[in-house]
């Protein structure tokens, strides 16, 4: 039997994955396998560097699809009227589309001791309860369930016996309401509204805590494709650093006034003009070196929080919208516009979806 096994679907979960091999004792490191979804994620060439970091011994990338793929599973999203109709076709579903993934998946899971999946919401949850594979499930982002509950919120309306069907391999419910989700490892049980019995703490404040500098040169070099450009980039001028975190919100024109409204409002330091930076979601699909081209422009391919660990930097002030900022330890200040911000820009119950469970 191989040792681990991790699925991850964004740089982010990458990074955990990584804190969680660096925390393992040093004979223990360097057994695991990295397994890249290209479903919602371009990681460039953060595989090639992956294979010769040190922590994995092998890496696949994985063309996880999407349930649009398949037509055949188009028909089970009609409603049908009544709950008992629609979760006969929900089960027939879970079930298809568990099947339909088997040929893109690129490992053989039932050879691994632990499974650890970001994001089982993808079809990699269906595929693992369909084949009756046991896996730990993993937080997608920082304290995000505090936010967005994804199980509660998509499962509206007869949530409990949804869980029970899940619990029973009959449909399948993510974030630890699946029969084969062993546990579920988030970052802060407090700050949970709606509390699962499969939620397990796992502070990644002591993940971080025990790294020493060599365990973060790993980390700089295996996200960090060109570290001198960056740096250049880094080094500019201005006392008053800006960092701006860029998200995936709304549609490109109104992410566009977002961003340019947030630097207008916050782009002052005591009454001085501070030196903008936008670090862009991964993904983020609008063009800032275009659209913001009197700004410097990191790239997006990699985890903020690498910024950590690169001696010397600090910013002013770090803005975020909806990206949970507890994590940075290279500012100055860190403001967290929220949802109260984003209701300016868009519908509120398109982003407060825990007030709609």
């Amino acid at each position: 039997m191989k040792k681990r096994i991790y699925v991850c679907h964004t740089f982010y979960h990458v990074y955990v994955a990584c804190l969680k091999e660096l925390y393992l004792p040093k004979a223990e490191q360097g057994q695991a396998t990295l397994v890249l979804s290209t479903m919602s994620n371009n990681f460039g060439s953060l595989s090639e560097r992956a294979k010769v970091c040190g922590l994995f011994e092998e890496v696949y990338m994985f063309d996880e699809k999407p349930d649009t793929f398949f037509p055949k599973l188009q028909k089970f999203h009609k409603d049908r009227g009544n709950i008992v109709t629609n979760m006969l076709a929900r089960i027939v579903y879970t079930k298809l589309l568990g099947k339909y993934q088997e040929p893109y998946v690129p490992v053989d899971f039932k050879q691994y001791e632990d499974i650890y999946v970001f994001c089982d919401s993808d079809p990699i949850g269906y595929y693992l309860s369909y084949k009756k594979i046991y896996y730990h499930a993993l937080e997608d982002g920082l304290n995000c369930i505090q936010y967005y509950d994804t199980a509660r919120y998509d499962n509206r309306g007869h949530f409990e016996l949804k869980a029970w069907m899940s619990e029973h391999n009959l449909i399948f419910i993510q974030n630890g309401y699946g029969k084969y989700c062993l546990d579920m490892e988030i970052n802060d049980m407090s700050v949970v509204p709606y509390p699962c019995k499969k939620y397990i703490e796992k502070p990644r404040a002591e993940l971080i805590k025990r790294l020493t500098e060599a365990d973060k040169d790993i980390l700089i070099h295996l996200f960090i494709e060109n570290m001198d450009e960056l740096q250049q980039k880094l080094d500019r001028g201005a006392k008053n650093k800006i960092l701006i975190l860029s998200e995936p919100l709304c549609d490109l024109d109104v992410r566009k006034q977002i961003f340019t409204d947030i630097i207008n409002e916050y782009g002052e330091i005591d009454g001085e003009k501070g030196q903008i930076l936008i670090k862009p979601h991964p993904r983020d699909v609008l063009d800032y070196n275009k659209e913001f081209a009197e700004y410097i422009v990191l790239s997006g391919m990699f985890p903020m929080e690498i910024l950590n660990f690169i001696p010397g930097l600090r910013f002013k002030r770090v803005i975020s919208v909806l990206t949970v900022p507890n994590g940075i330890e290279f500012a100055d200040e860190i403001l967290f516009l929220g949802e109260d911000f984003l209701d300016k820009y868009e519908a509120p119950e398109i982003h407060r979806q825990n007030e709609m469970i």
